[in-house]
């Protein structure tokens, strides 16, 4: 099986979630060859990961639907029977136009490797696992974040030019900041995340959630409330009108644990939740609880880190 990997890369490197997408297709069986636009530094890492060559675009493409162009020619190129993406903010807007273009079946946000024909992926807010079968013969697939992870042991992919016909492009990107420019992980590929709500009583005393996000090597988060009230960047809300994450370990701090909150952290490998209420409806969905006041709490917790490192 052919599999042709779109993969985005940040400073001309593979990004996790374009190395887990990879992997990914490695991990299925595939000979995996991998897309990537714009600048690149040699293979950008992605051999390791398991892509045995990398079809670079040297155009800075930043329209997804010129984008799809340029992954649905080299799936054609290629001769791929798979195309597998990452399922994030320009994964679910590429893989659906690749999918009409190939006259592919797609199913996004997998967390299942395809066996045969069939792929897992959460359903109902991740309380539910649906099986799908996809009996088209070329299958387009997208890749939850940090549900795979990355296998090392490859060797470095061959490069190649591509220059696929792209057309006009209907976006023009006149600038960009970063949301962040602290270095931190972005949330969707974290693998700690330090989260907090309206418990914190006010955005002046955030720094104890910083400390011990900086402490574990962390990135922070928050519930929509305090987004709302701009407490915290909008870029830092978790939950089902938010971010989806699933990192390995998620810490919760002063926040109730409402559905639509659970929906978007409830895949997190560990969740710990500390609030002074016994009866918060986090306490339930979380591995370990801590009643107690999250200024008493987390400094703790960042002091006992600090004592073990």
């Amino acid at each position: 099986m052919k599999c042709l990997a779109y993969l985005p890369t940040h400073d001309g490197q593979a990004t996790k979630a374009g190395l887990e997408a990879v992997s990914y297709a490695k991990k299925c069986g595939a000979d995996v060859v991998a897309l990537a636009i714009g600048a690149l530094n040699a293979d950008g890492g992605v051999g390791s990961a398991g892509a045995s060559k990398v079809l670079h675009v040297a155009q800075d493409l930043q329209d997804e639907a010129q984008i799809a162009r340029a992954v649905s020619e080299a799936a054609r190129a290629e001769g791929a029977s798979l195309v597998v993406a990452p399922h994030n903010h320009v994964g679910r807007a590429v893989a659906p136009r690749v999918a009409v273009r190939l006259g592919a079946g797609m199913v996004p946000g997998v967390t299942g490797l395809l066996e045969g024909s069939t792929v897992k992926r959460n359903v109902f807010s991740g309380k539910a696992m649906a099986h799908v079968s996809v009996d088209s013969e070329v299958k387009v697939i997208t890749t939850t974040p940090n549900a795979f992870g990355v296998e090392g042991g490859g060797a470095e992919a061959a490069v190649e030019s591509f220059a696929p016909e792209v057309g006009e492009a209907s976006l023009k990107v006149t600038g960009f900041k970063a949301s962040s420019s602290d270095g931190s992980v972005p949330l969707p590929e974290a693998v700690r995340v330090v989260s907090a709500g309206r418990g914190l009583k006010g955005p002046e005393h955030w720094g104890i959630v910083e400390e011990l996000a900086t402490t574990l090597e962390a990135t922070t988060a928050c519930s929509r409330p305090v987004s709302d009230m701009g407490w915290r960047p909008h870029h830092e809300h978790v939950g089902q009108t938010g971010i989806t994450i699933r990192p390995d370990l998620y810490i919760a701090a002063g926040i109730s644990g409402a559905i639509q909150h659970l929906a978007g952290v409830n895949q997190s490998k560990v969740i710990v939740a500390i609030n002074t209420d016994p009866e918060a409806p986090f306490f339930k969905a979380a591995d370990y609880g801590i009643v107690g006041d999250a200024f008493e709490v987390l400094p703790k917790l960042t002091e006992a880190i600090k004592n073990l490192s």
